[in-house]
C-alpha cells in the first residue's frame, strides 16, 4: 500500500476502526524492523495467544459483505419516479371512481375497473424490472470474493500449518508460498527460497508481464507497482517459493481497498442522460397536468355548482355530486391523456434490440440504459494493456551479426498473436538461413519452457509470454535447408521448435534469478557435442561474452567497436518501448563434457548452487538479440480517427511503465509521431500531486497516464464526470473494477477481464477489442436519435389528446374520450408504431458529428412549438368531427346521415347539460353496425347515443396518431426526402395498430367494454379526410425548420463546452 493510498480504503468490523492506526511501511523497512514491530520471528512464527489477540483488533481475514437494500426499499424507489408517482395518482383515483360507478352495475362497471387495472399493472411490472436490475449491483463485492486465497501455508508456534483457512490469518503471521499459490493476504517478502520469485499481479495493478519480487526494502513513498518485496492478496505465484509476513489482512488489504471503493462506486451511481430528461419532462408535465386541470375544473364549475344572488350576495347555493364527479373524471381523462403510459414499455423494447445490434459487434450489453449512455459519450478512457494492445507478447525486431564486425543485420518482424502464422520477416533469406541465424533460432526454440496452444479458435501462451513469442519467432524462421520436416507430424503447432529440440536435447537447466539476468540449458546435441545455450537481458549476456559469431558461423573476439555496435542497436530498441533480450552460446564445457544429467556426476553438485550459474555462464559466445512487444491491435489505429472525428477524447490509464505506454501511443494515434507530449503523458502519482487536475484534463487530444493505481483511474473519471463529461472507461482488472463502477459507462473485457470486472461494468467486450467501443458508440448514437423520434412522436400524441379534452371541457360538449379508450390509445395503437421508429435507419454521418451534450434538451423550443400545433390540430379534428357528426348531415360531399340521427345546432349540443328543459326535442333511434340505438328520453342522446361520435374521435385520434408516425421518420427531413419505405418495419407497425383498431370495432365483446361501435365506408372516409391534413402542417413546419434553424443547430453543436 502505497503512502498516498493510505487513507482511500476503510474498514469496519466488530472492533473499533483502524482506519486511524498509522500504517506501518513494511515495503522500506528492513527484515529485523518488521520482524520488530510485528512482534515474530521466521523460523517460529506467531503463538497461538498472539493470534487470538490480533484477531480481536483486526477481525477475520476477509472481505466485508456490505448489507445491500431490502427489497422494499428498493420496491419504494421505483416510485420516486415522478412519471410513475402521477400513474399511481390517476390509477388511485380511477379505482375509486370505478367503485362509484360499479354500483351503477352494467357495462360500464367492466369499462371503469380496465383503467385502473391496467395502470396498476404496468406500475407493478415497471417495478418488478427496477428491483432486478438494482438486486444485481452488488454482484461486483461477491465476484471479488471469489479471487480470494482459501488456504495458507503458516508457521506459528514453530510448528509448519499446511491447510490453515485463509481467513484466520492475522498481521504478524509467517506465510510460505509455492508456485501456483494465490496470495492469502498483503505480505512483505523476507526470504527466497529459489533463486527467483515472479509473481502475476496484472490485474491489481495492470502490469503487462509477471513480476520478480525481491526481499529488498524501497522508497517508503513507491507506487504499487514499486514495492518489489511485497505480494498482495488475490495475486498469484507463477514462479519460485517464499517466505513472506502478513502485513494487512482483509479490508486493509490493497484488494480491499478496492472492495470498498466498488461499493462507494456503486452508492453513487447517477442517472442516464435520458432518465434525466425523462424525469425533468415529468415534473414539467406535472405542472402542466396541474395548471390544465384547474382551468378545466374552472371552466366547468358552473355545470356542478350554482347560485344565486340576493341583495347582491350569493346565496343558496346548490351542489351536484354527480356533475362534480363527472368533471372530475374528466380531470382524470386529462391526467391518462397526458401521461405516455406506453413510453416505459418501448423505451425498454427500443433498448433491448439495440443490445441484440451491438451483440453482432461484439459489445455485449449488461445494462439496458446503458445502450442510450453510449450514444452521448465524450471520452473514452481506455485502459492499454488487451485493449488497445493484443495481451500478446511478439517480436518485432531481430538483431543478428552481419558478415563483418563492424555490421549488424537488421530483420522487421510482422504479428501481432502467438498464431505462427501471423505475420513474416521481412527482407528473410528464404530457405538459406546461415549459421548465425541457425544458433539464435536454436537457443530460442531450446532454452525456452514455454508451450502455443491453439483454444478455442484463439492461440495461446502456456508459460512466460516472452518464451512463447520467441518460439513463434522461430516457427516463422523456418528451418535451415537439408531439414527433415518429415519426422514432426503435420498437427503438431510449432514444428520447426521440435526438430530443434530433437537436434539438442536438454540435460541441465540454469533457472533465470534477478542477479545475473539470464537463464541457460545445457544440451547434447546428436552429435554428441555438449553446449551451453544462453539467453537473457542483453547488457548482462554481452558482459559475460568475450566473442561473437558472423554470419558464416566465424568466430571472432568481442571488441570494443563492436559492443557499442551492439549497445546503440539496444538503445534504439529499448527507445522503441521494446523488451529487449540477447542469445549466446558456449561450446567448451570441460566441466559437463561428460556430464548426462545424472545426479551421481561430480559437475553436477555445480547446479545445486545458483551462485555458481555466473561463472557457468562466462566467456559466452554472442550471437544476436530480439526486441519484443505487447503489440497495438491492427484496427485501433483507425478506431482512434474514428473518435477524433466523432468529437470524442481518447485518454490512455494504465498500470504499465511510461516510455512502453507513450509509444504504443504514438503508433495508435493517441499523439502524433513527433508530438511533444511532455505536458499529455504523466504518471497517477504526478497527476495527483497537480494544483489544478481539472485543467489538465480539459486540454485538448490525447491524454496518457501511466503507472496509474487503482484510486488514479476513479479520480480522473470523477473529475471528468464533474466537469459535464459522459465518460466509458474499460478495464480488464480487478484494479479496474471501482472506476468500471464510477464511469457512465464501465466496459469490461470478455476473454482477458476477471469476473469482478465484468460485474463491476454495463458492457462486456466479447473480443477484447477498442474497435468495438467506437462501433458501440455509433449503434448507441443511431439508437438514442431513434428513441427521440419515438419520444416525441409519443409526446405529440399525448399533446394532442390534451387538447382534445380541454377543447370538450372548454365548448361543453358531451366528452368525446373515455380514459379507458385513451389508455389502449398509448399503450397499444401507439406503441407498435413507437417501436419501429426504434429501426430508422442510422445518419451516414452519424460519427463525423460531435457528441450531443448530456444536457441537450430532448425538445427544445422549436420542436415544442411544433407539437403544441400538431397536437392543437389533433385536438381540433378529434372534438370537430364529434360536433360533425351531431350537426352535419354531409360534410366536404360525404354523407353522413345513412345511419338516420339526429342532427342538432352546435348551440344545443354545447348546452346539452340543459336538455331537460327543452320543449319538444326529440331523438330518433340510429343503426351502428347491425346494432340500433335506442334512448329510453330524448336526454340520452347525449349519453349513450353519443357512441357513434365516441367511435369517430377515436378513430381520428388513431389515424392521426398513425400519420403522425410518418412525420416522425425525420425530425426535419421531407417525406419527399424520407420516404416511408425506408422504415418497412413502420408500415408493418402502422398496420398492426390499424388491425387492433378494426378489432375492437368490429369484436361485440370488445367494442362493449371500449363503449364504441362499428363505422360506415362514409365514415371511415371522414376518418380519414380530418386526420390526413396532420401530414401536410408537419411538412411546412419541417420546411420553416429547416430554413430558419438548420444554421443555428449547427453553430449550437459546434459551442465548444467552456461556453
Amino acid at each position: 500500500m502505497g503512502k498516498g493510498g493510505e487513507d482511500y480504503g476503510k474498514r469496519e468490523i466488530v472492533s473499533p476502526k483502524p482506519s486511524d492506526r498509522d500504517v506501518f511501511p513494511a515495503w522500506s523497512k528492513q527484515i529485523s524492523e518488521c520482524e520488530e514491530h510485528y512482534k515474530v520471528k521466521k523460523g517460529s512464527g506467531l503463538r497461538s495467544i498472539d493470534v487470538e489477540g490480533r484477531r480481536k483488533i483486526h477481525g477475520y481475514n476477509e472481505l466485508e459483505k456490505h448489507e445491500g437494500q431490502s427489497i422494499w426499499s428498493l420496491v419504494v424507489e421505483q416510485f420516486k419516479d415522478t412519471l410513475v408517482r402521477i400513474l399511481l395518482v390517476a390509477a388511485v383515483v380511477s379505482f375509486v371512481l370505478a367503485l362509484y360507478d360499479g354500483e351503477e352495475g352494467g357495462e360500464m362497471e367492466i369499462t371503469a375497473f380496465v383503467e385502473p387495472l391496467v395502470i396498476f399493472l404496468i406500475l407493478i411490472v415497471n417495478a418488478i424490472v427496477g428491483v432486478w436490475q438494482e438486486s444485481n449491483a452488488e454482484k461486483a463485492l461477491e465476484a471479488l470474493k471469489e479471487i480470494q486465497s482459501e488456504h495458507a501455508t503458516v508457521i506459528r508456534n514453530g510448528e509448519k500449518l499446511p491447510n490453515l483457512p485463509a481467513k484466520e490469518l492475522v498481521p504478524g503471521d509467517i506465510v510460505e508460498l509455492r508456485v501456483g499459490d494465490k496470495v492469502p493476504a498483503d505480505m512483505r517478502v523476507l526470504d527466497l527460497i529459489s533463486s527467483t520469485l515472479r509473481v502475476e499481479q496484472g490485474s491489481l495493478t495492470g502490469e503487462s508481464e509477471a513480476v520478480n519480487k525481491s526481499n529488498k526494502a524501497v522508497q517508503e513513498d513507491a507506487d504499487i507497482q514499486g514495492k518489489r518485496c511485497m505480494v498482495f492478496a488475490g495475486t498469484t505465484v507463477v514462479n519460485g517459493n517464499c517466505i513472506c509476513l502478513v502485513t494487512q489482512t482483509g479490508m486493509e488489504t490493497e484488494i480491499g481497498k478496492v472492495h470498498e471503493q466498488i461499493h462507494e462506486a456503486s452508492q453513487s451511481e447517477e442517472d442516464t442522460p435520458l432518465k434525466k430528461k425523462l424525469n425533468e419532462f415529468g415534473e414539467a408535465l406535472t405542472m402542466i397536468i396541474g395548471v390544465i386541470c384547474a382551468v378545466v375544473w374552472l371552466i366547468n364549475v358552473k355545470y356542478f355548482l350554482t347560485w344565486e344572488y340576493v341583495d347582491g350576495w350569493p346565496m343558496n347555493f346548490k351542489f351536484s355530486f354527480e356533475k362534480c364527479t363527472y368533471y372530475f373524471e374528466i380531470a382524470v381523462a386529462l391526467a391518462v391523456a397526458a401521461i405516455p403510459e406506453g413510453l416505459p414499455a418501448v423505451i425498454t423494447t427500443c433498448l433491448a434490440l439495440g443490445t441484440r445490434e451491438m451483440a453482432k459487434k461484439n459489445a455485449l450489453v449488461r445494462k439496458l440504459p446503458s445502450v442510450e449512455t453510449l450514444g452521448c459519450t465524450t471520452v473514452i478512457c481506455s485502459d492499454k494493456t488487451g485493449t488497445l494492445t493484443t495481451n500478446q507478447m511478439a517480436v518485432a525486431k531481430l538483431v543478428a551479426m552481419g558478415s563483418s564486425v563492424d555490421r549488424l543485420r537488421t530483420f522487421k518482424v510482422d504479428g501481432t498473436t502467438y498464431n505462427p502464422s501471423d505475420g513474416r520477416i521481412h527482407d528473410w533469406p528464404m530457405g538459406r538461413m546461415d549459421a548465425n541465424l541457425q544458433m539464435i533460432a536454436k537457443i530460442a526454440a531450446v532454452c525456452n519452457d514455454a508451450e502455443v496452444a491453439h483454444s478455442e479458435n484463439k492461440y495461446v501462451a502456456n508459460g512466460m509470454p516472452t518464451e512463447a513469442a520467441l518460439k513463434v519467432l522461430v516457427e516463422k524462421m523456418g528451418l535451415p535447408e537439408g531439414s527433415n520436416y518429415e519426422s514432426t507430424s503435420r498437427s503438431v503447432l510449432l514444428r520447426c521448435c521440435q526438430l530443434w529440440n530433437e537436434y539438442e536435447h536438454r540435460i541441465a537447466t540454469l533457472e533465470f534469478d534477478r542477479d545475473r539476468k539470464s537463464m541457460g540449458v545445457i544440451v547434447n546435441s546428436k552429435s554428441g557435442k555438449k553446449s551451453l545455450l544462453v539467453k537473457g537481458a542483453v547488457e548482462n549476456v554481452l558482459e559475460r561474452s568475450t566473442k561473437i559469431q558472423l554470419l558464416d558461423g566465424s568466430v571472432l573476439p568481442l571488441d570494443q567497436n563492436i559492443k557499442e555496435l551492439i549497445v546503440d542497436s539496444l538503445r534504439e530498441m529499448s527507445t522503441g518501448a521494446l523488451r529487449c533480450l540477447g542469445f549466446a552460446y558456449k561450446v567448451d564445457l570441460r566441466e559437463f563434457e561428460t556430464y548426462d544429467g545424472n545426479e551421481d556426476h561430480h559437475a553436477h553438485a555445480l547446479l545445486l548452487n545458483p551462485s555458481n550459474y555466473s561463472s557457468i555462464e562466462s566467456d559466452l559466445i554472442f550471437v544476436g538479440l530480439v526486441g519484443l512487444r505487447d503489440p497495438p491491435r491492427e484496427e485501433v489505429f483507425d478506431a482512434i480517427k474514428d473518435c477524433r472525428a466523432a468529437g470524442i477524447r481518447v485518454m490512455v490509464i494504465t498500470g504499465d511503465n511510461k516510455n512502453t505506454a507513450e509509444a504504443i501511443c504514438r503508433e495508435i494515434g493517441v499523439f502524433g509521431p513527433n508530438e511533444d507530449i511532455s505536458s499529455t503523458s504523466i504518471t497517477g502519482k504526478e497527476f495527483m500531486e497537480l494544483r489544478d487536475q481539472k485543467a489538465h484534463l480539459q486540454q485538448n487530444g490525447g491524454l496518457l497516464f501511466s503507472r496509474a493505481e487503482p484510486r488514479h483511474k476513479q479520480e480522473i473519471v470523477r473529475l471528468l464526470k464533474e466537469e459535464g463529461e459522459v465518460v466509458a472507461m474499460t478495464g480488464d482488472g480487478v484494479n479496474d473494477a471501482p472506476a468500471l463502477k464510477l464511469a457512465d459507462i464501465g466496459i469490461a473485457m470478455g476473454i482477458a477481464g476477471t469476473e469482478v470486472a465484468k460485474e463491476a461494468s454495463d458492457m462486456v467486450l466479447a473480443d477484447d477489442n477498442f474497435s468495438t467501443i467506437v462501433a458501440a458508440v455509433g449503434e448507441g448514437r443511431s439508437i438514442y436519435n431513434n428513441m427521440k423520434a419515438f419520444i416525441r412522436y409519443m409526446i405529440s400524441s399525448n399533446m394532442g389528446e390534451v387538447a382534445s379534452i380541454f377543447l370538450t371541457a372548454a365548448l361543453g360538449i358531451p366528452e368525446g374520450l373515455i380514459p379507458v379508450q385513451l389508455l389502449w390509445v398509448n399503450l397499444v395503437t401507439d406503441g407498435p408504431p413507437a417501436t419501429a421508429l426504434g429501426f430508422n435507419p442510422p445518419d451516414a454521418d452519424i460519427m463525423k458529428k460531435p457528441p450531443r451534450r448530456s444536457d441537450d434538451s430532448l425538445i427544445n423550443a422549436w420542436i415544442l412549438f411544433r407539437y403544441l400545433v400538431i397536437g392543437l390540430y389533433v385536438g381540433i379534428a378529434t372534438v370537430g368531427v364529434f360536433i360533425i357528426w351531431y350537426t352535419h348531415g354531409s360534410f366536404l360531399g360525404i354523407d353522413l346521415s345513412g345511419d338516420g340521427h339526429t342532427l342538432v345546432t352546435y348551440s344545443q349540443l354545447s348546452n346539452w347539460g340543459q336538455c331537460s328543459t327543452w320543449n319538444n326535442f326529440t331523438a330518433s333511434p340510429f343503426t351502428a353496425g347491425s346494432r340500433e340505438i335506442t334512448f329510453e328520453s330524448p336526454c340520452d342522446y347525449f349519453h349513450g347515443g353519443k357512441v357513434k361520435a365516441m367511435t369517430l374521435s377515436l378513430s381520428v385520434l388513431v389515424s392521426i396518431e398513425m400519420f403522425n408516425s410518418l412525420n416522425a421518420l425525420s425530425e426535419d427531413g421531407s417525406l419527399l426526402t424520407m420516404p416511408p419505405w425506408v422504415n418497412p418495419w413502420l408500415l408493418l407497425a402502422m398496420s398492426v395498430s390499424f388491425g387492433l383498431h378494426f378489432l375492437i370495432l368490429y369484436v361485440p365483446f370488445l367494442a362493449g367494454v371500449f363503449g364504441i361501435v362499428p363505422l360506415s365506408f362514409n365514415e371511415w372516409l371522414l376518418v380519414l379526410v380530418v386526420a390526413f391534413p396532420v401530414i401536410l402542417i408537419d411538412e411546412i413546419l419541417k420546411f420553416v425548420g429547416r430554413h430558419t434553424n438548420g444554421s443555428q443547430a449547427t453553430s449550437r453543436r459546434r459551442k465548444p463546452k467552456s461556453e
